[in-house]
């Protein structure tokens, strides 16, 4: 499973990786994109624009398909369970809601070392703790180079705290997860 965290300059950044993305993809891909709680839910419509791959709003205890691409809703927390999504109105993570450490917390829970993590742009650490978990359960963290993204406070908050992350440039990301996995050193 592929988890995506993102937030200042995140639709730009995601658009991105999935224009590249072809329809024999297989791993299915959660994405976490802060947003303000009453933002309007045009965010799927506009990634759907760029992904030849299916956008999906998810629902509570959404079954988990491979080749899809799932959008955690406005003002909910994003958790992969076993074989489904989860949702929760929990507290905010760092000030977040949805969460990114919350998606990738749960992921590394569930899904362990089968888990891939992309940090993307962002203006918050919210994400490094859960990125760190997922290295700590054998994942792989890519970062997105922080020269590349339009706020490096995430990307820079991940490197620092997982220092075996792969730091790529937002161009080169799709065509490195083309690539067979590696485990992390």
């Amino acid at each position: 499973m592929i988890v995506i965290g993102a937030s200042v300059g995140g639709v730009r950044a995601l658009s991105t990786i999935l224009s590249s993305l072809n329809k024999n993809w297989t791993e299915p891909i959660a994405v976490v994109v802060h947003r303000a709680k009453d933002s309007e839910d045009i965010l799927t419509t506009v990634l759907q624009t760029r992904s030849v791959l299916p956008v999906i709003d998810v629902v509570d205890k959404e079954p988990i398909q491979p080749g899809k691409v799932y959008v955690a809703p406005a003002d909910y927390h994003l958790l992969v369970d076993q074989g489904c999504f989860c949702l929760s109105v929990e507290n905010p993570v760092n000030f977040a809601r949805p969460s990114i450490d919350v998606l990738f917390e749960s992921a590394a829970f569930a899904v362990g070392a089968q888990t891939t993590a992309i940090v993307l742009t962002g203006s918050s650490a919210d994400g490094a703790a859960g990125a760190a978990a997922i290295a700590a359960r054998g994942g792989r963290v890519i970062v997105q180079s922080p020269e590349t993204a339009e706020s490096p406070i995430l990307p820079q908050a991940v490197i620092a705290r997982v220092p075996s992350a792969r730091v790529i440039p937002l161009a080169a990301l799709a065509s490195f997860l083309s690539e067979p996995s590696t485990p992390p050193t």
